[in-house]
């Protein structure tokens, strides 16, 4: 399983504040924004990861991660001429994944909860071992702004609708997604809607009418915020600053994450944590080292494991 990253787009709805800097690079109280969707994928297990953006941010992204050694990963760069629809990351991500299946997320949300790593784990083993597609569920206020899944008395979706006026349903399909390693071809053949672009719903209604889609359901103890907008940017700054402060963790603390995950050594931790030593990301990376002398084989969790997301 591959990951990939759409950080692409104008950022239109956080203008003034995007028209230098592209939005992913906003920081969500303290840290990057694409910090946030980066751990999903890295507590997902995954370790081979491209990065989509717009030509002239790209740059800026090689300089935060350059290719991923320091986190134990892979990282490449696809350039995104003009965002045409989410599913144009499998048009211009094909050659890199060269036939393999991916864990696409957007660059714009965060995900957190109890047990959000082992439920990714086993969304990934499911497609990697059966096939098909696997999408996450969340129930909202208003799932008029949302792609929509409705479900039969069993619990398996009958319905996907992007930003329908009359929803079926409160459950929107949030910004993750699972897809099999025939997700290019199916992407190359997809039509552009109304909106002229193409849509994740779309791609994901052909597993659906094929019976090869899973839902996750996110339940109460999780939390996924967009972070879209000037309001809701800094609502998510919010909500991460009260969970660290309260709590006393770290969410999306990358090295935290690489080395509970067995990506990278102990000695590479403790480098990084001292070199951020004066802020809490730092002490996060140097607490975990002195809590976990020795770090799992990956894809293991210790009892207590504070890594939520």
């Amino acid at each position: 399983m591959k990951g990939i990253i759409l950080a692409g787009g104008t950022g239109t709805r956080l203008h003034p504040a995007t028209l230098v800097v592209n939005k992913q690079l906003l920081p969500v109280y303290d840290k990057p924004m694409i910090y946030y969707p980066l751990s999903t994928l890295m507590l997902a297990g995954i370790r081979e990861i491209l990065i989509i953006s717009s030509p002239d941010c790209l740059a800026h992204y090689r300089t935060l991660f350059g290719d991923g050694s320091a986190l134990g990963l892979t990282i490449a760069y696809a350039e995104q001429p003009r965002p045409e629809g989410l599913p144009q990351a499998f048009t211009i991500g094909r050659d890199w994944l060269a036939g393999a299946p991916a864990m696409l997320v957007l660059g714009d949300n965060i995900f957190f909860g109890n047990g959000l790593g082992p439920m990714l784990r086993r969304a990934v083993a499911g497609v990697e071992a059966g096939g098909g597609a696997t999408v996450f569920s969340y129930r909202v206020e208003d799932p008029r702004r949302y792609g929509v899944i409705a479900f039969d008395a069993q619990g398996c979706a009958v319905s996907i609708e992007e930003k329908p006026d009359q929803p079926r349903s409160p459950y929107a399909m949030t910004g993750l997604y699972l897809f099999d390693e025939t997700v290019c071809d199916h992407a190359a053949t997809l039509a552009p809607s109304p909106r002229g672009e193409l849509e994740i719903t779309d791609l994901a209604r052909r597993y659906m009418d094929a019976g090869m889609l899973r839902v996750e359901a996110m339940g109460r103890g999780f939390a996924w915020l967009d972070t879209g907008t000037h309001d809701s940017l800094l609502e998510a700054a919010e909500f991460v600053r009260t969970i660290q402060h309260r709590q006393g963790i770290q969410i999306a603390c990358l090295e935290e994450i690489a080395y509970l995950q067995g990506f990278i050594s102990r000695e590479q931790a403790e480098t990084r944590g001292r070199a951020l030593a004066k802020t809490a990301y730092g002490r996060a990376i140097l607490t975990a080292i002195e809590d976990s002398p020795a770090p799992l084989p990956q894809g293991e969790r210790r009892k207590g494991d504070r890594r939520q997301g």
